[in-house]
């Protein structure tokens, strides 16, 4: 199915930044004219924020469960929102999509990158972003960053993340059309500026 909009996602550890960015990035777009639809994963739907409560806050899963979850989820919010909004020529920017679940089930639970990309590739038809940004971050230094009680994800450990953060690296190096790599570390601005850099270059394309 052809899709008229322009699908974005920000991925990296937490802490990285990624809601700051995918807020600003918004602000530029809906300035600019542009219907912006702001989601994320898990939690972008109203079955989504359920599916998100389980999957990070409630009993403990075993990995397969939590991956099926996580797909479940995706499955939803794409054929719910994101392919509506595409199709209606809409900016869909999310917070997180499928390449989280390959480096986080796939790489950090040790379930092989490839089954859960099939997985994800099967839940959405096949839809991936045309433009996915990494924000990238020592892991140690974004936990640093983080507030409140740690959900599941955010407990696993050094090691986990350390694999999540290898696996986005290995990923946006596979592809480098489809992602931006970034320093999270860089001031908020600079990062923004980049990534409206991309964005501008993809819309131009797109409407030509």
């Amino acid at each position: 199915m052809t899709t008229t909009g322009l699908f974005v996602s920000l991925e990296g550890g937490d802490g990285a930044g990624k809601s700051t960015q995918a807020a600003m990035l918004r602000d530029w777009l809906e300035e600019a004219g542009r219907e912006v639809v702001l989601t994320r994963e898990p939690g972008g739907t109203e079955l989504g924020r359920l599916l998100r409560d389980a999957v990070l806050h409630g009993d403990h899963v075993d990995p397969r469960t939590e991956a099926l979850l996580y797909a479940t989820d995706r499955a939803h919010h794409v054929a719910s929102l994101v392919r509506p909004a595409l199709e209606r020529g809409a900016v869909v920017v999310t917070d997180r999509y499928l390449d989280s679940s390959v480096a986080y089930q796939g790489s950090g639970r040790d379930l092989g990158a490839d089954e859960v990309e099939a997985l994800s590739m099967w839940a959405t038809q096949g839809l991936l972003p045309a433009l996915t940004v990494l924000l990238d971050l020592d892991p140690v230094v974004g936990r640093s960053r983080l507030t409140g009680d740690l959900d599941r994800l955010e407990s696993a450990g050094d090691e986990f993340h350390a694999r999540t953060r290898q696996a986005f690296l290995d990923r946006a190096a596979a592809d480098e059309d489809r992602w931006l790599v970034l320093d999270a570390t860089a001031p908020a601005d600079q990062l923004a500026a980049a990534i409206r850099g991309r964005v501008a270059g993809l819309l131009t394309g797109a409407s030509a």
